[in-house]
């Protein structure tokens, strides 16, 4: 069963922050996505955080991110990387969408320019652009 009731006390915090880190594009982040609806992706956890790649820097509060996950998965909705040495991330590219900084948490890497160019023409072509 879904934890909302402990998502909001932590919700509550994160938009309390106030120690905006600053970001830029390609760049994977423990975010605190939160216990979400249904099949939306959730984050994992006493803090409900994931990995999530930075796609596009909006402004200084705002990125378009994708989330990672460990489980590979196949098909046009996700893309395979690795950041990490011996570790294979998969991008979540039907769940990308919005984040405020605040709910960033601590930097863990960065996702190569080959493969951040062909994650972004993947997720173009999934959303018909």
């Amino acid at each position: 069963m879904k934890d909302f009731d402990k998502w909001n006390r932590v919700k509550k915090f994160v938009d309390n922050r106030t120690n905006i880190i600053n970001f830029k594009e390609r760049e994977i982040f423990w975010t605190r996505i939160g216990e979400n609806v249904g099949f939306e992706q959730n984050g994992k956890g006493d803090e409900f955080s994931r990995p999530v790649l930075v796609v596009k820097k909006l402004n200084k509060q705002l990125f378009f991110g994708v989330p990672l996950s460990t489980s590979i998965k196949q098909g046009s909705y996700f893309y395979q990387f690795s950041f990490l040495p011996n570790k294979i991330s998969t991008a979540l590219l039907v769940q990308a969408k919005v984040y405020d900084m605040k709910r960033v948490d601590t930097k863990m890497g960065m996702i190569n320019k080959d493969d951040f160019a062909k994650l972004k023409s993947d997720l173009k072509e999934l959303m018909g652009l």
